[in-house]
């Protein structure tokens, strides 16, 4: 009988799929509130009068859509669900009069929990698997309130933001980062600086695309990390008024509105902002000299202020129902102070025995975007889109550094720096993308971007024994010209053969790049420019198939490039740290990568498993290399050697006991670096690194709780084990923050604790010829803020309330014929 009752399912589910008299049934589906596609939402089609066994099933694609083919004609129940969301169900009739069924746009509302008697909007979903990408919802992210862009940053898996300010993605450093889409002036020279400073409440969500497509900049072998800012399409006007303090005397308030018709949407955001920052280190150096061993050891202190503030502003004008025009822009004004102070102690022959230096830094910014865009939708799934835009990031700087060091007794000297720097990058951006669906599964995309960067950064440095005797220093003056011409076309082409789905790419790219690095009274005639110009395809192939009952499988292969800039190819010398100096290559050459991925996601109504395999070679790497110079410790960049990573990242979102939203993310990666002998210019000795190979790991789990009268709780814990990096490894770190929200009305308070146990630090070992150096370094620490918001405006019901009646009356009515 058990046998009986096994083979009868099965024998039904072969039938079913091989059936001759077969049907097909389609669709979108998207969130009912912001009309966005969704991805990967699971489409199953179930036995009617069986609703509990599933038949067969797929994911959406990219652009929420959906086909499901070889149905045999019949009754059925088609059941739509993604987590955090309501499951949509309805029934589906097909015969030979209606076999092939288009269901249009399947709108999806989010979930509402019923604790007790009362009613508690669910926290939306916090993450999105997508098959290419994961989207998460800083709306959601009540840790990071009243932070910025590098704390939301800090809570997102498999990405980390070091003591520096700088982003990494699977523990590789290559990352490119986005506004909006675009690079909007973002560089390695100012980007840690911009995203410290950005508002965390103006950023709607975040997107981790890790093998981005030929329509996507092939910049940074890791991926790319996509900041997408707030924008609402609600009709009518509204907004909100926002203001926080924190435990260390910092501040923060802001101003956003909103106004849309059906010819006009318009927002502008303006923010202010005071950061007190702290942060530290200590080093300890050891080296043999004359059979016995030495050692530099140094403790730092830092503390600092920023204030900024940060604006922006857009309007779209709808001409037709099919051109809009569009004018958008953001601009930062930042002013900022940092005290450090660090001592020294040593037992080096001819060193001092102790010392002290200070650093007092000031430095300024401004900085913006402004974008002009024209959008023409010639048809439903087809449209031309053209933008340019401008971008610049000014900093002044200002640094002076006094040290005292004692020799012995009675011997001391002392000494006085001062260095001022402008760094003034400007770059103009053009864009052109076409994008057109013709039957019933396939679509073409095609497009131009060019970018022209310019970048005139001098420095110049002022030395003496005090301030009243300091004069310029001619060698360590320095101009730093550069120029960069990007220019590419790209084309997409994506199709599907039943449950089979692929897309295939080609972007070509010219790159046109040129520095100068000018002296103290040089000529700009007398130096000629190191001139370095590519001509690269990076081809895409993506392929997909949809197993029955919600499981997607799809493998595919980018080619990525990483170009050296900023400071690692401006040779000037950082004199921040006497005992530690260091400066670029402008010899450096690209990296390039090709990165394999496999990735695997199967949906439940309240469950999603994703499992993403990875396995990327990467040559021409560029690492940091050290070096001795008698006592002083140098530090430049070179292409060494090469890199192989290879790993396994594993997501599970779980929505748990009606009111627990759980996401936990492990990235388990295997590193291998190829052994090198580098000979820096001035060196006695080369530089030597072995080979290293490194298993290690990661982890991240964000738990959301929704508790009666309006309460969420949100705690974001994260582990980060032992890691190989060039001459050395960091040791494993781990870190918490947690979060309370409390609604009142149009009120709404948030109390956000960061670092919570005050472990997010740096640990880390490296050695060289004649070296051993165990540095720790950390930024921030534990601190509490609160934050309290204010909600206003008329805007008329969601459309997501009209679209759940509609969804409802649909469900309960069945499909109208006309539609088919």
């Amino acid at each position: 009988m058990k046998k009986t009752v096994f083979i009868i399912p099965m024998f039904l589910a072969v039938n079913f799929i091989y059936a001759v008299n077969d049907g097909i049934v389609k669709g979108v589906v998207a969130d009912s509130r912001s009309r966005e596609a969704l991805e990967s939402v699971t489409v199953v089609i179930k036995d009617k009068k069986d609703s509990a066994t599933a038949l067969v099933g797929v994911n959406t694609d990219k652009n929420g859509r959906f086909v499901i083919r070889n149905i045999p004609y019949g009754d059925y129940l088609l059941s739509v669900s993604s987590v955090g969301y309501k499951t949509y169900e309805r029934d589906i009739p097909l015969t030979s009069a209606s076999k092939e069924i288009d269901l249009k746009q399947i709108l999806l509302v989010e979930q509402s929990e019923v604790l007790g008697e009362v009613e508690v909007t669910a926290v939306g979903t916090q993450m999105r698997i997508d098959i290419d990408k994961k989207v998460f919802n800083v709306d959601q992210n009540i840790a990071a309130a009243g932070g910025s862009a590098s704390d939301v940053l800090s809570n997102i898996p498999s990405v980390e933001v070091n003591t520096e300010g700088e982003v990494s993605l699977r523990g590789n450093s290559a990352v490119t980062v986005w506004i909006n889409g675009k690079a909007s002036g973002l560089s390695a020279d100012n980007r840690a600086q911009i995203l410290e400073q950005m508002p965390a409440e103006n950023i709607e969500k975040i997107e981790v695309i890790t093998n981005p497509s030929a329509k996507y900049s092939p910049e940074g072998t890791a991926g790319i990390i996509n900041i997408i800012l707030k924008e609402n399409r609600k009709s009518g006007y509204f907004g909100s008024i926002q203001a926080g303090v924190d435990s260390r005397g910092g501040y923060n308030a802001g101003f956003n509105y909103n106004y849309n018709n059906n010819k006009l949407d318009a927002y502008a955001s303006l923010n202010l902002r005071s950061r007190v920052f702290v942060g530290g280190g200590n080093t300890s150096r050891y080296s043999p000299v004359e059979d016995r061993n030495t050692a530099l050891y140094q403790v730092s202190d830092i503390d600092g202020r920023r204030n900024n503030f940060f604006g922006r502003a857009g309007l779209t004008y709808h001409l037709t129902a099919k051109d809009h025009f569009s004018l958008t822009g953001f601009t930062m004004l930042g002013k900022g102070e940092n005290n450090s102070v660090t001592n020294y102690k040593s037992n080096i022959p001819g060193s001092y025995t102790q010392s002290r230096r200070s650093t007092l830094s000031d430095n300024n910014m401004l900085g913006g975007n402004v974008q002009l865009g024209y959008k023409h939708d010639f048809s439903k799934t087809g449209n031309i889109d053209f933008a340019v835009s401008y971008n610049t990031w000014g900093m002044d700087n200002e640094s002076v550094y006094s040290q005292t060091s004692v020799y012995s007794p009675g011997n001391q000297t002392s000494s006085y720096q001062r260095q001022t720097g402008n760094m003034g990058p400007h770059n103009i951006e053009f864009q052109l993308d076409y994008v057109n669906s013709f039957g019933n599964d396939n679509k073409l995309e095609a497009g131009y971007k060019g970018t022209v960067g310019r970048e005139d950064s001098p420095v110049e440095t002022f030395s003496g024994t005090a301030k009243d005797d300091a004069v310029p220093v001619p060698e360590l003056f320095n101009r730093f010209i550069y120029n960069q011409d990007i220019h590419a076309l790209y084309s997409t082409y994506t199709g599907h053969l039943n449950s089979f789905g692929y897309q295939l790419g080609l972007r070509g790219e010219y790159a046109g790049i040129n520095t100068r690095s000018l002296g103290y009274g040089d000529s700009e005639t007398d130096i000629p420019f190191h001139s370095n110009s590519y001509l690269d395809l990076f081809p895409s192939v993506f392929l997909s198939y949809s197993l029955p009952a919600g499981n997607e499988i799809q493998v595919n292969y980018t080619r990525r490039i990483t170009r050296p800039r900023g400071p690692q190819i401006n040779s000037f010398k950082n004199i921040t740290d006497s005992s530690n100096i260091s400066f670029g290559n402008p010899g450096l050459l690209p990296e390039y990568s090709n990165s394999f991925e496999l990735n695997y996601i199967k949906s439940w109504t309240n469950h999603i498993f994703s499992f993403s395999g990875y396995y990327r070679p990467t040559y021409n790497v560029v690492q940091r290399i050290s070096y001795l110079d008698g006592n002083v410790m140098k530090s430049t960049f070179e292409n060494i050697a090469g890199n192989l990573s290879t790993g396994t990242e594993l997501v599970l979102k779980n929505k748990l006991f009606r009111s627990v939203d759980l996401t936990t993310t492990v990235n388990l990666f295997y590193n291998k670096l190829d052994g090198f002998s580098y000979m820096p210019e001035g060196a006695a000795e080369p530089v030597v690194g072995t080979a290293q190979e490194n298993f290690s790991w990661d982890a991240k789990m964000i738990a959301t709780f929704v508790f009666p009268k309006l309460f969420s709780f949100q705690l974001t814990g994260d582990y980060r084990a032992k890691q190989i990096v060039a001459q050395g490894y960091r040791k494993a770190s781990y870190s918490v923050d947690a979060g309370i929200r409390r609604m009142f009305g149009k009120f709404s308070a948030s109390i956000n604790a960061r670092d919570i146990f005050n472990s997010r630090k740096w640990h880390t070992v490296t050695s060289g010829t004649n070296f051993t150096q165990d540095s720790k370094n950390w930024r921030g620490g534990r601190f509490v803020g609160l934050t309290v918001t204010y909600n206003f405006g008329n805007a008329r019901p969601e459309r997501g309330k009209q679209d759940r009646k509609s969804n409802q009356e649909n469900a309960g009515n069945g499909y109208d014929m006309e539609e088919f």
